[in-house]
């Protein structure tokens, strides 16, 4: 269905995640994968979805004088948001371990920007899941910070992992955003493009 209404695209995915590709693909659109290294600060006044949404379409501005009038880039960010906080990828272990430390019993919000851009328009948009972490044993952080090295997940952890299996206890919204990609919004906005 998608791909039918978007055969005469070309679907780029900037993004270097193994997660958001493999769950793009089950959009079953013919895509490529180009990404375009861009300093990801963002002004410190910036809070919560406000984040996500500036670094998902400072991802995409590097594409803006480059693309071509039927192609269609797709940039996301996510963040863990805690206490008006925001926790992005671990510097080093010490830093992952640290970090589930403080989801350990806690409920935290993952928020995950995206940003459609083609040559005339740019849109995007954003989305919110709640997970709830049960307590979390220190032998239990460090068996999973040792085995799976979780340093390139926003929050130190991937729900679809050994920690996300033990560890997460309830849910509210969209599991795949917690993955990186709320496919389920991002398949509305390609539908109706």
């Amino acid at each position: 269905m998608l791909a039918n209404k978007l055969k005469d695209y070309k679907i780029v995915l900037a993004s270097s995640s193994p997660r958001r590709q493999e769950i793009f693909k089950e959009l079953n659109i013919p895509f490529t994968v180009k990404v375009k290294h861009v300093n990801e600060h963002y002004p410190s006044n910036l809070k919560g979805m406000a984040i996500t949404n500036y670094l998902a379409k400072l991802k995409a501005k590097p594409f803006e004088n480059e693309l071509n009038t039927n192609e269609i880039v797709i940039t996301a960010d996510t963040i863990v948001w805690l206490n008006n906080n925001s926790l992005e990828k671990p510097k080093n272990e010490e830093d992952a371990v640290k970090m589930l430390s403080l989801l350990s019993g806690k409920m935290h919000e993952v928020i995950t920007s995206v940003c459609i851009k083609t040559i005339n328009s740019e849109k995007t948009f954003s989305s919110i899941t709640k997970v709830y972490f049960k307590e979390l044993s220190e032998n239990e952080i460090n068996y999973y910070v040792e085995k799976y090295h979780p340093l390139d997940k926003a929050g130190a952890y991937g729900i679809q992992e050994w920690i996300g299996f033990i560890g997460v206890t309830k849910l509210e919204g969209s599991y795949f955003n917690v993955m990186g990609l709320p496919i389920d919004k991002l398949y509305e906005e390609l539908i109706n493009f």
